[in-house]
């Protein structure tokens, strides 16, 4: 004979609540840290823009000897 506990399924509110817990302290843990993941991307991305500027500056220079105008004037 079965007795009523065994027959219910499904899960309790106190293991459903610390599992909600569980996903906040991962999710806590995982934004800040794709934050810093992105902002490093992105500073990367703009130091390597940077570089090679320069050195298409350069290749400029060694052949006309003179840096390129500002085109924004």
């Amino acid at each position: 004979k079965k007795t009523a506990k065994q027959d219910e399924k499904g899960f309790t509110l106190i293991e459903l609540m610390i599992v909600i817990a569980i996903i906040g302290v991962l999710a806590a843990i995982a934004i800040p840290q794709f934050s810093n993941y992105r902002m490093r991307s992105h500073n990367s991305a703009v130091i390597s823009d940077l570089k090679n500027t320069s050195l298409a500056e350069e290749a400029y220079y060694n052949d006309n000897r003179s840096y390129t105008k500002d085109r924004g004037k």
